[in-house]
């Protein structure tokens, strides 16, 4: 095993600071007016206050591209190179995970846009906002190019993404790309948020103002739209909730606000209710908090919490991700009265499944969960319950014989010690109980859509959002998933975005070993040839050196559970630094034991 660390080459250039801002700054062209489509374009987009962009780039926008450097200087936004249009899409997701607000990516045309589209889905499935900027061949036919104009341009664009996005439209003059360019951030940022996608006419871009187009005041297209709580629904839900022996609070979507936060927790404190989390979405509550039953899992609930909510007379759901399948996996439809404060309603349609099925709902509010946490605070007055009786949280329980996911949680854990630290992504075999979350930022949930490759490019985002913090960020990633999305550590180097990737490299695609061994036994079929096209080894791939070859500093593979803590110890070293690192730990292949139990049997 090797510990040490390979510094990549010093690079061509330096800057006089690590701030992005310093970095591919252009010769300065002396534009100062608008004189082209594109330049509108560019215009709205530092109208919206997006601050970065991020791309693969391509001729389809190329207008575009020049006004974003030639007419803007490229700032604001700032332009991100990416290596993968799906990569560039993730980082937009990772920035909205931290900060609650849309960042740009801009696709190449129709084929940029295909390889972006299953993190476009991921995101959808996050409720996350961003506004995506593609672009198409002159629609004009007798203005194309021969040949590669024609097969970079299609009847409808959007529809590509249309089952999962929030709006699209393809402006046919500079004044309504201005226009789409605000509509498609404000609905972006609007709750339930989401993609949006604006597909512009090279031909809109390219060509020239025939007339100057008049200023607006953007602030007046972009009107902020808050949903109140609505009284009478909030004096119902008291009355609920004063009468309540046994008050259950799904913590679900809610925002990264340490005030919205503390009201939560005020909340429960104040009912004595116990509250449940989930690991498929960000943190919404302390887990190590006397209230707060169990870990979170994964895919279901563990048993403490599935009791809790047997034996729950009311529970309050805050846009639980999964109400109905929760439900389920407790045993079926409660017996309790069940409040749900949620617009997520809003955004169903009938491509996506992913809103779940339907859950029993006796009382609905709709709005977003802090705005009515506040007001049943308010509500219910000051005053607390006394909160039952708890057991001390405890890790996992470590062996000593082979490396597992839990070894190399419990060893970053004591390696990153008291220092602030988000969790920007974990991989499946992620044991909830291994990290206590005390602070919203502290874990920023899954990718969402269950697509392969998001969670590098997601903690870049995510990453690039806390740079300046004081918040370390920390992904830990399957082999999988880093191999899928591995590109994404260029952009994060070039840029340098300090990251912190530890890979839980199982040489496999162990969830599906364990569907594969759910279906053999399931047909009476051999268990042990699970992993024949499964196992990703022979050759074993040089994770590390894949980060080094990106300009990260890469440490591992370790295999020994001793060398753990000295190298995660090393690793943080080199982010506080300012370097983007990645660590290849070999683990045992395996998932909780409430988690297998979940995937092998042979009917839910």
């Amino acid at each position: 095993m090797s510990n040490s660390a390979n510094r990549p080459a010093p690079a061509a250039k330096t800057h006089a600071s690590n701030d992005i801002a310093a970095i591919d700054r252009p010769v300065p062209a002396g534009v100062n007016a608008p004189a082209f489509g594109s330049d509108i374009i560019a215009d709205a987009l530092r109208a919206t206050d997006i601050p970065y962009i991020a791309l693969n780039p391509g001729a389809s926008y190329r207008g575009l591209h020049d006004s974003l450097v030639n007419y803007l200087g490229n700032d604001k936004p700032q332009m991100l190179l990416c290596l993968h249009e799906e990569a560039a899409v993730a980082i937009a997701h990772g920035y909205a995970k931290v900060t609650g607000k849309a960042m740009a990516a801009a696709v190449h045309s129709n084929v940029g846009l295909m390889h972006a589209t299953m993190a476009v889905f991921n995101a959808w499935c996050d409720r996350m906002p961003m506004l995506i900027l593609g672009a198409t061949g002159p629609v004009d036919a007798a203005k194309r190019r021969p040949w590669i104009d024609w097969i970079h341009t299609a009847r409808d664009q959007g529809a590509l993404l249309r089952g999962y996005s929030k709006w699209d439209d393809q402006p046919a003059s500079p004044a309504a790309a201005r226009e789409a360019i605000l509509r498609a951030t404000w609905i972006a940022n609007t709750a339930p948020r989401g993609p949006t996608y604006i597909n512009l006419d090279a031909e809109v871009q390219e060509g020239k103002l025939e007339e100057p187009i008049a200023p607006i005041e953007t602030k007046r297209y972009m009107p902020p739209v808050g949903g109140a709580a609505p009284p009478d629904l909030i004096a119902q839900a008291a009355g609920l909730l004063r009468n309540a022996k046994n008050a259950v609070i799904l913590c679900g979507r809610t925002s990264r606000s340490v005030e919205a936060w503390k009201q939560r927790v005020a909340l429960a404190e104040r009912l004595g209710a116990r509250v449940l989390t989930d690991l498929k979405i960000a943190a919404s509550f302390p887990t190590d908090h006397p209230l707060h039953v169990a870990a979170p899992g994964n895919i279901a609930p563990l048993p403490e919490g599935q009791e809790a909510i047997r034996n729950a007379d009311v529970i309050v759901s805050l846009d639980w991700l999964d109400l109905a399948g929760t439900f389920r996996h407790a045993g079926g439809a409660p017996k309790a009265k069940v409040i749900q404060v949620s617009v997520d309603h809003q955004l169903h349609n009938g491509w996506s499944m992913d809103y779940q099925a339907l859950p029993p709902v006796d009382l609905m509010i709709a709005c977003e969960p802090d705005a009515a946490v506040a007001a049943l605070v308010d509500a219910l007055g000051s005053g607390s319950a006394p909160a039952p009786a708890s057991a001390p949280k405890e890790f996992p329980k470590l062996g000593t014989d082979k490396l597992t996911v839990d070894h190399l949680a419990d060893h970053l854990r004591r390696a990153v010690g008291d220092r602030p630290a988000s969790l920007t992504h974990v991989s499946l075999s992620w044991n909830g109980a291994s990290w206590p979350f005390r602070h919203p930022l502290d874990y920023l949930g899954s990718d969402a859509g269950g697509g392969i490759g998001g969670g590098p490019g997601i903690s870049v985002g995510a990453a690039l959002a806390l740079k300046g913090s004081g918040r370390l960020p920390v992904a830990v990633c399957g082999d999988g998933d880093f191999l899928m999305g591995v590109t994404a550590l260029w952009t994060a180097a070039h840029y340098k975005i300090p990251l912190l990737i530890v890979v839980a490299n199982n040489r496999s695609f162990f969830n599906d070993e364990l569907h594969q061994e759910r279906v053999a036994r399931m047909r009476n079929r051999p268990v042990e040839n699970r992993w024949v096209g499964q196992r990703i080894s022979e050759p074993d791939i040089d994770l590390a050196s894949m980060a080094r070859a990106q300009g990260a500093v890469g440490f591992g593979p370790v295999t020994e559970i001793s060398d753990l803590t000295p190298t995660f110890e090393k690793a943080i070293a080199e982010v506080e630094a300012g370097n983007v690192v990645v660590v290849d730990v070999r683990v045992e292949p395996g998932y909780t034991a409430a988690m297998t139990a979940v995937m092998t049997r042979k009917s839910d």
